[in-house]
Formats: structure tokens, C-alpha cells, sequence
């Protein structure tokens, strides 16, 4: 039997005028915030495609669909609640967590600690297992040119 796996997870959203900006959770100070139905929390969406990957339950938007008026502005760390008991329902645990937020703006280093408590405390897990980082394109690309910003994560899941 396979005691542990891996999944992956990637999420992208524009940044638009009056919305919140919203990343692992916590609110960050910007005059712009990310498009989307939900909070369009980027690191959390990530975050949870990967736990969904590494169950072989399919994407975020089978379980959460695009549109959906039930997922209309909700808060991420509520849907990755969700997740958390997916997860300990088939009998595995979160062994750690690797995910890196993209931007070329706002600096995000201030907030990565609060961003970890807030993932660490929605799964139940120690802080020690979740570690978010924050990285620019160098003003490459879309995200150089401050048109969204992106998050990806890798999760190691226990039996």
C-alpha cells in the first residue's frame, strides 16, 4: 500500500480595481485585488488543487465549479476546510507544504508568516509544515507587468 503522495497545484488571476486582495487567507494592503466568483485567493487555490491532485480526486473547479453561484464571493480557507476533510476521509494526513506566491507586486515578505499561521491553522496542521515563499518574474511577462498574480504548491500527503 502507498503510504505517502504528491500533488501539484497552480492558480492565476488578474488584478482588478475594488476588489480585496486576498492571498493564504489574510487580507493584503493593495490597491488592486484578484478577479474571480470566489475570494480568488490564488495561494489557497493552489494549495487546495494540489491536495486534490495528490487524492486523484480530480481539480478545484470539479468540486467547486467556475460560475457556481453556492462559491459567489466565498472565503478560500472555508473551501480548503473542505479539503482538509477529503483529505483526513481517506485516510491520509499532510506531511508538509511547499508553495510559492508570484508577483511583481505588492511585497509580499511582511505578510508570509501570517499567510503560514492562517493555511497551518485552516488544515490543523503544524506550522512547521507549511512553508510559503514569494518570488517576482523580474518584470517579465504578465505577471512582470503587474496584470495578475500566480501561486503554485506541492503537498506531500501521509498515510
Amino acid at each position: 500500500m502507498t503510504t505517502v503522495r504528491i500533488g501539484t497545484g497552480f492558480d492565476l488571476h488578474a488584478l482588478v480595481a475594488d476588489r480585496p486582495l486576498i492571498l493564504g487567507g489574510i487580507t493584503i494592503p493593495h490597491e488592486r485585488g484578484l478577479a474571480g466568483d470566489s475570494d480568488a485567493d490564488v495561494l489557497t487555490h493552489a494549495l487546495m488543487d494540489a491536495l486534490l491532485g495528490a487524492l486523484a480526486l480530480g481539480d478545484l473547479g470539479s468540486y467547486f465549479p467556475p460560475g457556481d453561484p453556492r462559491f459567489r464571493g466565498a472565503c478560500s480557507l472555508d473551501l480548503l476546510r473542505q479539503v482538509r476533510y477529503l483529505v483526513r476521509k481517506n485516510g491520509w494526513r499532510v506531511g508538509n507544504i511547499d508553495a510559492t506566491i508570484i508577483a511583481q507586486e505588492p511585497r509580499l515578505g511582511p505578510h508570509i508568516s501570517v499567510m503560514r499561521q492562517s493555511l497551518a491553522s485552516a488544515l490543523e496542521v503544524n506550522l512547521a509544515t507549511v512553508s510559503v515563499k514569494a518570488t517576482s518574474t523580474d518584470q517579465l511577462g504578465t505577471l512582470g507587468r503587474r496584470e495578475g498574480i500566480a501561486a503554485q504548491a506541492v503537498v506531500l500527503l501521509e498515510r
